[in-house]
């Protein structure tokens, strides 16, 4: 008897939807994972290994996911990360807050028990979906393999759709191993309309008649395209500008008519230039951060340009609204207002009355360090292009209001959720997009605690990281809350490791000034030697009563 042809016997190997799932993730280009992987993740760990796609093993669910939420600020495209179930996926919700209020593209595919049978109860089983929905703009179980190229393909194009956020998928266990025949689905071609040349010139009439137009520039406006057209605008038409927190440096701040960022709700400077202005041209206006201005019935014009419509609230309610493409939308203006004439002598006063408030105290010896004169050495070792990366404390306010910005997302800070724990891994995710550039974190002593474990992260990474924690020894911005409101300063203070030490333990290396002349020479030093610094400087917000309310307060608006 004759063998028959064992290759008559082999059959192709079929492939699972964990496989699948990642298949369809390299379809969307992704080309990282940021992951604390657990055992409902172990069908997709394996076909993330057999693919192209790098493993971003930190040390929190809150590092991977942070991680992922800047690389979709970043890039525009969405972040993705992965964790396990229960409390891994629950280590996901500040994360998924942070990308959702933010306007980050981000994916976070987390695992389940087997939802067909399952001998371990309840075990560990939180009804994730339903957690996720409030926060994220979609959030859903796959029950089918095959169903998972349009699932993906979905929740991509509504993470990074305008207004991007936080999209969630959970996979569990038993349906990662499931034998699929679907095949993946490809990106899709967006592209957005600009308003009708009839609107256009309407608006443009309005900001002809008005006397005094100001641009303001929101968290919205910061798209590389969008700088650019603004960029064109400002070269056609001579308005003054401001920004608020999110969209600093959309245009470079050492422009002549930058009136700098309103990194307090009202009071400031600025401010007197708002109250001034009868109309504003409001790009990229986000209801997520602080308003810079108040609208009142029968007071300034308000005209918003963005991808969306504007959230109608009391203090917003704009008289005209361009929607869609928001670069194409400014060159159209640009063109119908080119040679626009301004009386700009107010604003101009106003912008020379800024630039010397913030000067002041650049060049203070006392230690620990003030605000002023850290900001001043930190600006002076960052070259243009260098990127900050802020956790959140009264510091940010210090940054946003004194530190220039230069270029787009070269000062990330978080004005819509706010969270503390951010800053360190999203300075790790700049450091990852750009090691050509130097990338420093700049954190408080209470917020750098909240995620320092990702310091190991960095090291093995091989990431070029500076981190510099500002030291006080207390949640210092509801401290200076409290002595606002003349209460007892109590319970807010804490004690701190050896953050030198600490550092070490990690393989990094921790340096502490003793001078405000040090600082700057330790910065140098660690970025011309490369690899992660931890530089540890003492500081002094007893200049917070006397600059952010004493000084404010005494101002005049001669409007």
């Amino acid at each position: 008897m004759v063998n028959p042809d064992p290759s008559n016997d082999r059959h192709p190997p079929q492939t699972n939807a964990a496989e699948l799932m990642v298949q369809a993730l390299q379809a969307e280009g992704v080309k990282q994972i940021f992951a604390v992987p657990g055992e409902e993740n172990l069908d997709l760990l394996q076909a993330l290994h057999d693919s192209d796609i790098e493993l971003v093993l930190t040390r929190h669910e809150q590092g991977a996911a942070f991680m992922a939420a800047t690389y979709g600020r970043l890039t525009g495209r969405a972040g993705v990360c992965m964790a396990t179930l229960g409390p891994g996926a629950t280590n996901f919700t500040t994360c998924a807050a942070y990308a959702q209020l933010g306007g980050f593209p981000l994916v976070m595919i987390t695992g389940q028990k087997p939802i067909k049978t399952s001998k371990q109860g309840q075990f560990q089983v939180v009804d994730v979906v339903n957690l996720f929905k409030p926060i994220t703009k979609l959030s859903h179980q796959i029950v089918h393999g095959d169903r998972i190229p349009s699932q993906v393909r979905e929740a991509f194009r509504q993470a990074e759709e305008e207004r991007p956020g936080a999209v969630l998928l959970e996979l569990p266990e038993d349906i990662a191993r499931e034998p699929v025949h679907a095949e993946v689905f490809q990106r899709s071609v967006r592209a957005y309309a600009e308003p009708s040349p009839e609107v256009i010139d309407q608006v443009a009439d309005a900001i002809r008649q008005a006397k005094h137009p100001l641009l303001l520039l929101g968290a919205g406006a910061n798209r590389q395209e969008i700088g650019d057209a603004l960029c064109t605008l400002l070269s056609c038409v001579p308005l003054y500008f401001c920004s608020t927190q999110m969209g600093k440096g959309v245009v470079d701040e050492a422009h002549p008519r930058c009136l700098g960022t309103a990194a307090l709700s009202a009071g400031d400077y600025l401010h007197c230039a708002i109250d001034r202005a009868d109309l504003i041209i409001n790009v990229g206006h986000d209801v997520v951060e602080k308003p810079p201005f108040f609208m009142e019935h029968g007071g300034k014009t308000v005209v918003h340009i963005n991808y969306r419509s504007a959230q109608v609230d009391p203090v917003y309610f704009p008289q005209f609204e361009l929607v869609g493409d928001v670069a194409a939308t400014i060159e159209a203006l640009s063109q119908r207002l080119d040679g626009l004439t301004i009386d700009n002598a107010y604003f101009g006063r106003i912008h020379d009355e800024i630039r010397a408030q913030l000067s002041e105290g650049s060049d203070d010896e006392r230690f620990p360090v003030v605000p002023q004169r850290l900001l001043a050495e930190v600006r002076a070792a960052m070259g243009p292009e260098d990127v900050i990366a802020l956790d959140n404390g009264i510091y940010k306010i210090w940054f946003a209001r004194n530190y220039p910005a230069y270029r787009a997302n070269t000062v990330l800070l978080d004005n819509a959720l706010a969270t503390m724990g951010a800053g360190l891994p999203s300075a790790m995710m700049a450091a990852m997009l750009y090691p050509q550039r130097r990338v420093m974190a700049i954190c408080g002593d209470g917020g750098f605690m909240m995620n320092s474990q990702e310091l190991e992260t960095a090291v093995r990474l091989g990431l070029n990281l500076v981190v510099l924690i500002l030291n006080d020894g207390a949640y210092g911005m509801i401290r200076w809350k409290q002595a606002q409101q003349g209460l007892s300063d109590w319970g807010l203070t804490f004690n701190n490791p050896d953050f030198l030490l600490y550092a070490q333990s990690y393989g990094a290396q921790g340096h502490r000034p003793n001078s405000a002349a040090q600082l700057r020479p330790v910065l140098e030093r660690a970025f011309e030697q490369g690899g992660v610094h931890l530089v540890d400087v003492a500081v002094d917000y007893s200049e917070n009563q006397r600059v952010l309310i004493d000084q404010l307060q005494q101002k005049v608006c001669l409007l």
